[in-house]
């Protein structure tokens, strides 16, 4: 069984000191990766990233992930093998299809079919294997819901991020899937890896350390309204209870779907630290 890795997905722009502060703290903290996403108004992840390596010692990281569809696959190729280099070797590199159609728009990118936009994923990716030929790659991680995405990087990917949501939300925004959907893309990854000792990875969407767990899991009801509490009380993706009964959760979750490798939200960096703690 895979240890745990725990990863913080930051977004929030700021000053630069603000930025090597909490890329400070997420190492300070236990965090093993420092994650920047990649969307319009946010973070420039290859800059940022270059600026989270000056300010730490051992935090490996990652773009968590890049929207292939905004890069240029030859280009974007090129700029993360230099940022591998000038970071010592620490980085992975996230690659997704993106979701956001306003974004695609204001960027004067086609959106096209998930066909066309998973194509753009895979032609990031052989540029990629190709800019490292003949030298160590850095890790790569590939995030997707589809059979057609998830069964690519099963073939590609060091690590499969499994988003934990469901189609149908408002456009642009993410829905959580139930419990039982989670579990079925587990499975289906399983499946297509078909052995193979592949990390998965999963991005949780809302944490909460409290004595009083039934009123945290009512706080994220109200904004996961179409799951019911008792749903979000089994879910996976939401962390609600004590320290010690998160870390329980998260055990059982590791058993259950194979997840050794969990993502929380830049808002949730303080909150999951005393759980790390209690796994380390």
């Amino acid at each position: 069984m895979r240890p745990f890795r725990f990863g913080v997905a930051l977004y929030v722009p700021g000053s630069r000191a603000e930025w090597v502060a909490k890329c400070r703290q997420a190492e300070d903290l236990g965090y093993d990766v420092a994650g920047v996403v990649d969307h319009l108004g946010r973070v420039a992840p290859v800059p940022a990233l270059l600026l989270a390596a000056e300010a730490t010692e051992r935090i490996r990281l990652n773009t968590y992930v890049l929207n292939a569809s905004f890069h240029n696959p030859v280009v974007l190729a090129r700029d993360l093998a230099a940022l591998d280099e000038f970071t010592g070797g620490r980085v992975e590199i996230g690659l997704g299809a993106g979701y956001v159609r306003a974004e695609f728009e204001a960027a004067g990118i086609e959106w096209g079919t998930p066909g066309d936009r998973f194509r753009r994923v895979a032609a990031a990716v052989t540029e990629v294997e190709r800019a490292f030929d003949g030298r160590p790659r850095p890790p790569l991680l590939l995030g997707g819901r589809g059979d057609r995405m998830l069964t690519f990087a099963a073939a590609h990917a060091d690590t499969i991020a499994l988003t934990g949501t469901a189609p149908g939300a408002p456009e642009g925004r993410l829905a959580l899937a139930g419990p039982a959907a989670l579990a079925e893309r587990a499975d289906f990854v399983r499946n297509v890896l078909d052995g193979r000792d592949t990390e998965l990875n999963l991005m949780v969407h809302f944490v909460r350390i409290t004595g009083d767990r039934r009123a945290a899991l009512a706080e994220a009801h109200q904004l996961v309204p179409h799951l019911g509490v008792d749903e979000l009380g089994e879910l996976a993706t939401v962390l609600a209870g004590s320290a010690e009964a998160v870390a329980e959760q998260l055990l059982r979750t590791r058993e259950t779907l194979g997840v050794s490798y969990f993502t929380v939200l830049e808002d949730d960096l303080t909150r999951l630290a005393p759980v790390i703690e209690k796994l380390r």
